[in-house]
């Protein structure tokens, strides 16, 4: 291990969960099984939505953009996780801590947008059906996607950018994957305005998106709201059902990593929340869709009827 200017230049050692080793091979076998059913539920939900030509319509064009980077974000951490669970030595290099930092944060914030366009897109099919097909065309489909891609890079290159700037004076990052807070206590230096750039940026990420689903929803509710059945009400809540439960979870674990008071932190709370948004909620999005989405199940069921006929 080598310091250059108080600051690690080699390696970092993950301490993940090595102070229960004893679960070790139990927490390997639990997430190696979180992680296989991510992969399959993520990639089968792509397959299908890219197979079944009635679910090429906008919102599973978001949908499965949504699983791509779910798949992502979540092979970013899992992986070198499996690998330290089964290891002696539990290190990462400077470059691979800078490049999964980088690649986490993209892809997280990426997410971020696309759930605000996935509520934009509700919002116009349920108020503004009649021109749903002519303002959701696929190039501004597509414009959204790239959107939503530039707006997480730009927010991964600043974090990342303000995180590594920092001289580090140890090389003992207390979690299971190279994210901000734990890099800070490494510091050398009062992190104060890394903090608040940390902070503004991150308030400014889930501001925008937020507000965008707040507003559409507010739209959505008051649309549903007017409809005279009691048909056409459950049919408009249960359309917008499956992407609130995706943004309260999702958006929920965010600010409660990220946005707190910097002081009274625990990183055993923090790795554990962790878990939760790194490997559980990417493995929840294509269950969360597929068990309360009819046009999903049929569609699945179809293919795998399909699938048995042809053999």
């Amino acid at each position: 291990m080598e310091l250059e200017n108080g600051t690690v230049k080699v390696e970092f050692f993950l301490l993940g969960f090595s102070d229960h080793p004893e679960l070790q091979s139990v927490l390997f076998a639990v997430f190696f099984c979180i992680y296989a059913v991510t992969l399959m539920g993520n990639l089968g939900m792509i397959l299908l939505i890219t197979t079944i030509p009635h679910l090429h319509t906008p919102m599973y064009f978001f949908l499965c953009i949504l699983s791509f980077i779910d798949a992502c974000y979540s092979s970013v951490i899992a992986p070198k996780l499996l690998v330290d669970l089964v290891s002696d030595k539990k290190t990462i290099s400077y470059n691979g801590c800078v490049a999964q930092l980088y690649f986490f944060c993209s892809l997280v914030d990426t997410e971020s947008f696309l759930l605000a366009a996935m509520a934009y897109d509700r919002y116009i099919a349920i108020c503004n059906p009649l021109l749903y097909t002519v303002i959701m065309s696929k190039r501004i489909c597509c414009q959204l996607a790239i959107g939503a891609f530039l707006g997480g890079t730009m927010s991964s290159v600043i974090h990342t950018t303000n995180t590594f700037h920092l001289s580090f004076c140890s090389k003992e990052i207390n979690h299971f994957f190279c994210d901000i807070s734990p890099l800070f206590s490494l510091s050398c230096a009062d992190t104060y305005k890394h903090d608040i750039v940390l902070v503004v940026f991150a308030s400014l990420v889930e501001a925008i998106c937020l507000l965008t689903v707040l507003l559409s929803y507010v739209c959505i509710i008051a649309a549903i709201l007017k409809t005279a059945s009691a048909e056409g009400r459950r049919k408009g809540f249960s359309t917008c059902a499956s992407h609130l439960t995706v943004v309260s979870i999702y958006h929920g674990t965010l600010i409660f990593i990220y946005l707190r008071p910097s002081t009274g932190h625990s990183l055993d709370i923090d790795k554990v929340t962790s878990v939760f948004y790194t490997l559980i909620i990417p493995m929840l999005n294509p269950l969360i869709y597929s068990l309360r989405n009819k046009d999903v199940k049929h569609a699945f069921r179809k293919g795998i009827s399909q699938k048995f006929l042809s053999c």
